[in-house]
């Protein structure tokens, strides 16, 4: 496969937590301790209440703003949801797609993470999919069978940009560094199966099971990990820098 460099990326996913005032404090935290950090792409993904302020707090800045999910629909009849153009309008440019916690409590399929996928991408966002197996399904040995076809299902065949997040799913069985590594180079063959080796080599894929400060260093230093979808984590700003700096750190 095509040898590149890619960029790694810190994504900080707060789910259904803090509020203005944390968000606040946070953004101008984040403004003055990156404010010449090029090396990693850094994206902050808050619940939707939060968006217009994380957004304003980190405009202008070299950190960008993603929504937690999207209706496939562009407008509509859709009480609860929120649209591509609204997220747009908010100030994200980023969404992630088919979180393992929106598969969990709203029954997402695959299928409906593919159209997820696609509408992002057809309102100017950079769809971050979710692909991840179950603690039972890697107990059971179907590790490598359930990511190729959740992969197939939320990628499709249109070779447009998005990037992967890997995520399995039960903390008590997370990753080691090489398992991690394990899932991640298969999910970059399926990637080169689907989209072609050139696009499979350019596209980050980051690991979201339970990052923090201390096992980051082990998991970036692998040839296919390029970053992190940080979770509980990332609420505390001091963690979620220690993070950034494990991904910018000389390997």
């Amino acid at each position: 496969m095509t040898s590149v460099v890619r960029r790694p990326i810190a994504a900080a996913n707060w789910k259904m937590n803090l509020l203005r005032r944390d968000a606040e404090f946070y953004c101008a935290t984040l403004r003055e301790r990156l404010a010449a950090q090029q090396e990693a792409e850094v994206v902050i993904f808050p619940s939707f209440p939060l968006v217009p302020f994380v957004a304003q707090g980190l405009a202008g800045s070299v950190i960008a703003c993603g929504g937690q999910d999207l209706h496939p629909e562009a407008s509509g009849a859709h009480t609860g949801d929120v649209s591509g153009p609204q997220l747009r309008d908010a100030g994200c440019s980023w969404v992630l797609c088919g979180h393992s916690e929106r598969r969990r409590d709203h029954g997402e399929s695959y299928e409906l993470v593919g159209r997820k996928a696609q509408a992002a991408r057809q309102h100017g966002l950079m769809p971050l999919i979710c692909i991840g197996e179950t603690r039972d399904q890697r107990r059971a040995g179907r590790t490598f069978e359930v990511l190729r076809w959740k992969l197939a299902a939320a990628v499709g065949d249109a070779p447009s940009d998005f990037e992967i997040a890997y995520e399995p799913v039960g903390t008590s069985d997370r990753a080691t560094p090489e398992i991690a590594q394990e899932a991640h180079a298969f999910l970059r063959r399926e990637l080169a199966r689907l989209v072609g080796d050139e696009r499979a080599a350019a596209i980050r894929i980051l690991y979201g099971g339970s990052v923090n400060p201390d096992n980051a260093v082990d998991l970036i230093a692998k040839e296919d990990i390029d970053g992190f979808v940080v979770g509980s984590a990332s609420c505390d700003c001091e963690k979620f820098l220690a993070v950034i700096a494990a991904c910018v750190a000389p390997g």
